[in-house]
Formats: structure tokens, sequence, C-alpha cells
């Protein structure tokens, strides 16, 4: 039976990852900062152990303990929504901590035992604003367009190592606490010389009818990344990631 080790499993697309894989047989390592093993089914199959991807000792910890696995899944993040004058350098580093620099550690966590067993899949979950950027995330974006490009160059070095690594690409997802967290960082509220324009952009997304982003979308194209070879190297997760990714 296969394992895979999830992280940022305490909400979202994490929770609703970790929920698709053990409805499939697998063996799932869901991570949180804060673990609760109440958030899904019981499971002799399931373990829930604590992750701090911004933190090297709880990652060897994690590493030690989870023993061998066949897939990761970066998924550990935080969002940061507010003009670029009104964000504080702690605030950007602490995104790039967490989205950027942890989605490398994690991944150089695993890599020994993938290239000592020649195989092993990475998924790295990024986002549609990627493809097309949007007002008040630009720190944000910046930090899952360096995922993006970390992905694709290490999907070069690994190939031969038959260790296949993959981007999903979800949308707007309001049924999860992005919107929430993000605005919790905002310290402060948006700049004065943007306060009109957060309004509008806020007013827009509130009565917006247009397609959105489900967690169990972001669960099926992960699944697909990781269980099916010939997947693209990107994979949009949501009907206005697929529509953005098509135009």
């Amino acid at each position: 039976m296969k394992t895979v080790l999830i992280t940022g499993c305490s909400s979202g697309f994490g929770l609703e990852t970790a929920r698709h894989f053990l409805h499939r047989g697998w063996n799932v390592i869901a991570t949180m900062r804060t673990p609760r093993r109440d958030l899904l089914p019981p499971s002799p199959q399931l373990r829930v152990l604590p992750l701090d991807v911004t933190d090297p000792h709880s990652i060897r910890q994690l590493i030690d303990t989870a023993g061998p696995i066949d897939a990761l899944v970066n998924n550990a993040g935080i969002g940061l929504l507010n003009a670029l004058e009104g964000i504080p350098m702690d605030a950007a580093r602490e995104l790039f901590e967490t989205n950027t620099l942890g989605t490398i550690a994690m991944t150089q966590a695993v890599l020994p035992q993938f290239r000592q067993r020649q195989g092993g899949v990475i998924v790295n979950v990024t986002s549609s604003v990627t493809l097309k950027p949007l007002h008040l995330l630009s720190v944000y974006t910046a930090s899952k367009a360096a995922v993006n490009a970390f992905t694709e160059s290490l999907a070069l070095e690994l190939e031969p190592l038959h260790i296949r690594v993959r981007l999903v690409l979800p949308g707007r997802a309001p049924e999860t606490r992005f919107g929430e967290n993000a605005r919790s960082r905002m310290q402060g509220g948006v700049h004065e010389a943007y306060a009109e324009l957060a309004r509008k952009i806020f007013d827009d997304w509130a009565q917006s009818t247009a397609p959105v982003t489900h967690s169990s979308d972001v669960a099926e194209a992960v699944w697909r990344a990781v269980n099916e070879p010939d997947s693209p190297m990107r994979l949009p997760a949501g009907a206005d990631a697929v529509a953005l990714a098509g135009a």
C-alpha cells in the first residue's frame, strides 16, 4: 500500500486531499502545525503529525517519524492580501519562508529516499494567480510564481532518477479560509492611497458569479498528478483555473 505525505492539512485543499487519498486506499500522513485528528475520519491508514515547514528541526523530526513515502504533496502555505506599500518586509519574508522556502525545504528533505529508490512523486500546489495576476496579491503571486519556476527546473534534474515533479494550480476558492487568513495579515488595513481600489476589488469579489475552485477540484488534480505518469507538468484545478490555462 502506497503512502502520501501532505502538508497543510488543517483546512481547505490539504484537508480535502488527505480525505481523497484515504478514501482511495492510500496510507496518508497528514501534517499540521497543530495536529487535530478529529478533522479526518478515524483510520488505521492515517497518521496526523506536527510540522512547521519553516523550522528545519520540525522537518527533520517529521521525516524521521514518517518513514518511507511514495509521494509528497507540498500544500502548506499562507496568504497575504494588500497593496505593496502596505506590506512590511517582515510579512513578505514570512510569506516566502512558508510558501517558497518551505516547499523547497520539504522537497530537499524527501529527495534522498526517492533517489535511493529511483522513484517517487512530488506535487507542489501553487495558484492560478501565476497565470493571470490579480490586484493586491503582488507579493503572494511572487511567492507562488517562484515555486512554479523551481518545480519546472527541478523536474529536469530529477527525471533521470525516475522522480516525477508536478504542479497543481488552483483558482479562486472562496469556500476555503484563504481570504480570511490573507486579510488577517493586512496589519492595519490597506494603505490609504489604495483604499478606494481595495473597496472596489472586495465588492467585485463578493458579488462575482464567475466559476470558482472547490477543494474537491484540487484534491482530484493532486490525485491525477500523483497517479498518472503522463499527466502534464501543470494541472489547473477548478473551472476558473481551467479557463485561464486554456486562454
